[in-house]
């Protein structure tokens, strides 16, 4: 099935292209890409089959997501986590799955991850409060996965938690005003005093040990992921579509290009060709890190072992590489573009300005995983980070 979807979101890739500019304009991704997207499947990528999703394996689905991001970043980059919360809301207890998909199997989910919520147990579950920030294409989900923590009578923290919220129970502020990404809609959502059932709760420290409660009904090797290698893939998988997209647009721009000073075809300076074969490189090892690790994870769950901290540290080391390999593309690649590749409403100038706004995700920072894995090499403990 798989196959199918792939072929359905390459399909879609001219209409994406020529829609880009109008999702930027509109600061969200137009309603009707999101219809289109539901039709080729590609939100039931990573759905349990007791929903009416496929199950799929990972490299599909960021197959897809890269080739969508390399038509338009804003909607490669809300594909990407849109599709991707429908595993996570898998790993939830099932009656929060039930919440969410037992009348409408099709509802999204949107994320605000930051532990920015504050919450109080009481009977039957918590009360939660909070606004939190850059919850991207919000306007298309129907319910929202946001961070938290749990205080005690002493107002101090005792949990690091993810609250399931249905869109009801929460308001959206149209905040997001930016110099790329625009077209994500990753506006702010605001709670107050909201109560949130005991059963849409899921620590982020069982998620992290993968033992969480979905897997006792979705028991395929999909969920044994851990979330960290997930989620970092997830928000890496566009940056590098991104680039794929602006070497296509700098190609087809330079093949035509004529220079204002002497004359010459852009696409007969040698130099030009250097260029293009560096950024080609680095966008191949981006994309061959990212695809290697990720099945590694993936094999390792298959075969019924736990996914060891090398494993994990290995994929943040090379995930983060992967972003900066990607920028280091786009980089190399506006900057021989000429003057005319500035125009506003040119392909290239967007994937740049999408691109850097992309590496500005703290899941892109490459400091703290390169660091991490540092200290996993020297025998260190590893006591914190996105793993």
């Amino acid at each position: 099935m798989s196959d199918q979807v792939l072929e359905a979101v390459r399909e879609l890739v001219p209409t994406l292209r020529e829609r880009a500019q109008e999702t930027e304009d509109a600061r969200r991704v137009p309603d009707d890409t999101i219809r289109l997207l539901r039709e080729t499947g590609f939100f039931r990528l990573l759905q349990p089959k007791r929903y009416g999703g496929y199950e799929s394996d990972l490299v599909p689905f960021y197959t897809a997501v890269k080739t969508i991001a390399s038509a338009c970043g804003s909607t490669g980059w809300v594909a990407s986590v849109l599709g991707a919360h429908a595993w996570h809301v898998a790993t939830f207890p099932e009656q929060a799955q039930d919440d969410i998909w037992g009348d409408d199997p099709g509802t999204l989910v949107s994320s605000a991850y930051a532990p920015i919520g504050r919450a109080t147990r009481v009977d039957g579950g918590y009360r939660l409060s909070g606004t939190w920030n850059f919850s991207s294409g919000v306007d298309h989900a129907g319910a929202a996965i946001v961070g938290g923590l749990v205080m005690d009578a002493d107002g101090k923290p005792t949990d690091w938690v993810a609250f399931l919220v249905p869109a009801s129970d929460y308001q959206v502020n149209d905040v997001w005003r930016t110099v790329g990404l625009r077209g994500t809609g990753s506006n702010d959502i605001v709670m107050e005093d909201v109560f949130v059932p005991a059963h849409r709760v899921l620590s982020f420290a069982d998620s992290y040990a993968c033992e969480c409660p979905g897997q006792e009904v979705n028991t395929a090797p999909l969920y044994k992921v851990p979330l960290y290698s997930m989620m970092t893939t997830t928000i890496t998988t566009p940056l590098v579509g991104m680039a794929a997209g602006a070497y296509h647009a700098h190609v087809e721009h330079q093949r035509s290009r004529v220079r204002a000073f002497g004359g010459a075809k852009a696409k007969d300076d040698p130099f030009a060709k250097v260029r293009v074969a560096e950024a080609g490189s680095e966008i191949d090892a981006a994309w061959l890190q990212l695809t290697h690790n990720i099945t590694a994870v993936l094999d390792t769950a298959k075969a019924g072992r736990p996914v060891p901290t090398s494993l994990r540290l290995r994929l943040r080391r090379d995930q983060v590489r992967a972003g900066e390999r990607a920028i280091a593309a786009v980089d190399r690649l506006f900057e021989s573009s000429g003057a005319s590749a500035l125009a506003e409403g040119t392909p290239i100038q967007r994937f740049w300005r999408d691109a850097h706004a992309a590496r500005v995700h703290v899941a892109n920072d490459p400091e703290a995983a390169l660091k991490l894995f540092g200290d996993g090499e020297f025998g260190e403990q590893i006591t914190a980070g996105m793993l």
